[in-house]
This record gives structure tokens, sequence and C-alpha cells, in this order.
């Protein structure tokens, strides 16, 4: 029979792997910690009447800082004032009631912060964007299940694609790991596929990019500048980016960070 020592370390275990993953099946859990699922299931129970998540059919979703974990640590100070106004930026030009594609990422976590509370319908890829805004009343949340991506907690894969080829979209906010005057690039194919996706089904692609993707390159091409309806950069991006990127995408809004 375990001691209370050893519930008490395996309910540690529990927190840190629903923290790290962000969401954890029932099964997957009781066979990491080599236990039934009737005692994971009570592991959960308690992660829930802490706070720390909130059961699902078939697991748990945590509920803390989500934007903390999942690999979001490194990435999320990177020109984080910059992003907040970008965000700012992005949010004032989506009006209620759209039906909005969020991609993941932590420039497009901070426009769903920016979102939060207001009467829209959310489709996204990224368990961190819908853990912040499940609770909300007024906003209906659509999930897209899949591969979810190790540590950025995004789903990716055919899956998630299939899932998106029958919906449809008033707008697609979208990020990326770089972009330079042949266009749009992220870091891998399967990034690229699912953001490629998300402009086929929106009626306009917003993407919102800091100064440090500027004239970066990276792996995976995810389209032209062309098919780009808005993008989003921030004051620090220099006259030569700002130059071929008002010539490539059809409009481009500059955001200054406020006093």
């Amino acid at each position: 029979m375990p001691t209370e020592l050893s519930i008490s370390q395996r309910r540690t275990e529990v927190k840190e792997i629903l923290v790290q993953q962000g969401f954890v099946s029932l099964s997957e859990l009781a066979k990491t910690l080599n236990v039934s699922e009737s005692t994971a299931r009570r592991d959960l129970e308690v992660m829930e009447e802490q706070g720390v998540g909130r059961r699902t059919h078939g697991g748990a979703v945590c509920l803390q800082s989500p934007a903390a974990r999942l690999g979001f640590d490194e990435r999320q100070t990177t020109a984080e004032a910059e992003k907040k106004e970008i965000a700012r930026q992005i949010a004032a030009i989506i009006p209620d009631g759209q039906t909005v594609i969020l991609d993941g990422g932590t420039t497009c976590y901070q426009v769903a912060l920016e979102l939060k509370g207001r009467p829209l319908l959310v489709v996204t890829n990224s368990v961190p964007i819908a853990a912040l805004l499940s609770g909300e009343v007024k906003t209906e949340i659509t999930l897209i299940g899949g591969y979810l991506y190790p540590r950025t907690g995004v789903a990716l894969g055919t899956m998630a694609e299939e899932m998106l080829k029958n919906l449809r979209a008033a707008q697609a906010v979208m990020s990326c790991a770089a972009v330079n005057p042949d266009g749009l690039f992220n870091a891998n194919e399967m990034m690229a596929s699912i953001e490629r996706r998300m402009m086929e089904v929106a009626d306009e692609v917003i993407v919102g990019v800091d100064h440090t993707k500027l004239s970066r390159r990276s792996i995976a091409k995810v389209c032209g500048l062309d098919r780009v309806d808005v993008l989003v950069t921030d004051g620090r991006a220099d006259e030569s980016c700002r130059q071929w990127l008002s010539q490539g995408v059809k409009r481009l809004i500059v955001a200054e960070q406020q006093a």
C-alpha cells in the first residue's frame, strides 16, 4: 500500500506533467506513472480541486499560466512590449461577432489576451489560447485537434488540416518564424502547411510579426507576401524592411509603442 509520501510525490509529478504539456490524457498519465486509470483519475480530481487543471473528457487541461509553459518561456520575453502593441493593433481591426482563426505562438497569444471577453467565435489549434479563452462566457471556442507539437501546444498534421478544411472564418490571425522579400517562413513544413490551410478558409489574412523576424530566413515557406491582407509589425522595423513590406503585402500597419 503506498505511503502518503509516495502519493504526494506522484501528485507532484502529475502537476509537473500537466504544466509542461498543457494537456494530458488519462491513459497517457496512467502509463507514465505506472498506475491504474482510476488512480490517475483521482490525481486529476485533486489537480482540479487545487486549481491546477480542469478535467475534460479523457484527460485534463492545465489552467496555470499557459503562456509561461509549453516552450513559451524563452520566446515570450523576446520583444514582449512590441508583441503587445502588435496585438492591440490586430484586435482593433477585428469586429465583434466574427469567426476568427487564431494560430499558435506568443504573438497570437497576446492577440488572444486582447480579445478576451469579446463576443467572438474563435477557432484555434493552440491549447494555451483555448485554455485562456475557455472561461469566457461571450467567446465560443472551437479547438482544432491533431498531433500536439511538443512544448508549443499547437495541433498540427493531417487531422488538424482536415478539421480546418470544413470551416470558414472572416479572419485568420497568424505569426511565423521569419519574413523576408520572398515571403513568410516557418520552422518546419507541418507548421507551414496548417497555416496555408488557415489562409485558404479565411476571407482575410492578418499576420503579426515583430522586428526580430524581419529579413530573416527559415526552412519552410508558408506563402508569398501578396497572400497577406494585413501585416502588423512594430516601430523598430527599419526603413528598408518597411519598404519591401509595403510593396509586398496589401496593407502594412506599424504599431508604435504607447507612452
